[in-house]
């Protein structure tokens, strides 16, 4: 008997018609549980939408900077500037990011990141930013110049503080005009006020140890190249005292007479002489010199009268990004 072709294959039709009707739903479900999540996954925890068009991702960018969310606004420059490279956000996004790492306090990021604007943007109108945010940046690249420490920055590497310094003078420098100048300058003053007194404490460490020629030497530099800081007057006062101990007389007598006319009123000066008997420094035990000075409890000499030279306050924060 013949079997009919035809409605053997309209059999199998109906069956894989009807196994495709039942799993309809089931697909139905899971695309747009797919889609869903796809969806959500383009927005972040507060509904900022972490794709999509320049535009968004730039104003979920400011949404963040606005609100100080210093991190999440970092990662929202970051990806417009690797999604948008040539957009029309991309250079203004490139020029926050310098800010907004140098509030997350990731300074290092902030002076690369400002190396880098200056690099791609030689011509921007708002590079003079670039210039003095690095400076910025340098100026607080060390937990010293940082208001929530305490401590003496001027004990620390004054490293930092000849960045800044060096970065400010290029700013002024190139852009003279720029209204980031004014600001510049009184941080100049800060920082070689800075790099000056942390001398004169190398200085004063010398002199525990015993080194004075080498006190001297730090001394005499600081009167040589930081002129009109208010360490200039205790430069004078360890050149006097270095001198004095190294029994070379004539030299602290020009030092006293500098002193002496200049400064008056420096404690190291009694009725016009100087003591020369601040400490005994002359009269070093044998466990000062086994222990270069290490254990020895006696006063040694100390030069600071920041108190009486130095009234100047710290620098303001400096402010975001032009537009």
């Amino acid at each position: 008997m013949l079997i009919d072709q035809t409605k053997i294959y309209q059999a199998k039709s109906y069956q894989v018609t009807s196994h495709l009707a039942a799993f309809f739903p089931l697909f139905l479900v899971i695309s747009l549980g797919i889609f869903t999540t796809a969806c959500s996954s383009n927005k972040d925890k507060d509904g900022r939408p972490l794709r999509g068009s320049e535009q968004d991702v730039y104003e979920s960018a400011q949404y963040y900077l606005k609100s100080s969310n210093w991190d999440t606004a970092i990662e929202y420059l970051e990806s417009l500037e690797e999604n948008f490279p040539f957009g029309a956000y991309a250079e203004q996004s490139q020029l926050e990011l310098i800010f907004v790492h140098f509030k997350a306090d990731n300074f290092d990021a902030a002076i690369a990141s400002a190396d880098r604007f200056i690099r791609l943007h030689p011509q921007h109108r708002n590079v003079d930013y670039a210039y003095y945010m690095r400076g910025i940046a340098s100026y607080y690249n060390n937990t010293a110049f940082s208001s929530s420490y305490s401590t003496d920055y001027t004990t620390r590497d004054p490293g930092a503080a000849k960045d800044a310094f060096s970065h400010f003078s290029q700013l002024i420098n190139r852009y003279p005009e720029s209204p980031y100048v004014l600001d510049a300058q009184k941080r100049m003053v800060y920082l070689r006020n800075t790099i000056a007194r942390a001398e004169i404490n190398v200085a004063n460490y010398y002199f525990k140890r015993g080194a004075y020629l080498a006190a001297a030497n730090r001394g005499r530099w600081v009167v040589e190249n930081m002129q009109m800081t208010p360490a200039v007057p205790d430069a004078l006062a360890v050149m006097a005292q270095a001198y004095y101990l190294l029994e070379m007389e004539e030299l602290s007598r020009d030092s006293i007479a500098v002193l002496k006319h200049n400064y008056p009123d420096h404690p190291a000066l009694t009725n016009g002489d100087f003591d020369f008997d601040f400490a005994s420094l002359n009269k070093r035990s044998w466990l000062s010199y086994a222990t270069f000075g290490m254990f020895d409890k006696k006063k040694f000499v100390e030069f600071d009268t920041r108190d009486q030279y130095d009234s100047q306050t710290k620098p303001i924060a400096p402010p975001g990004p032009p537009s």
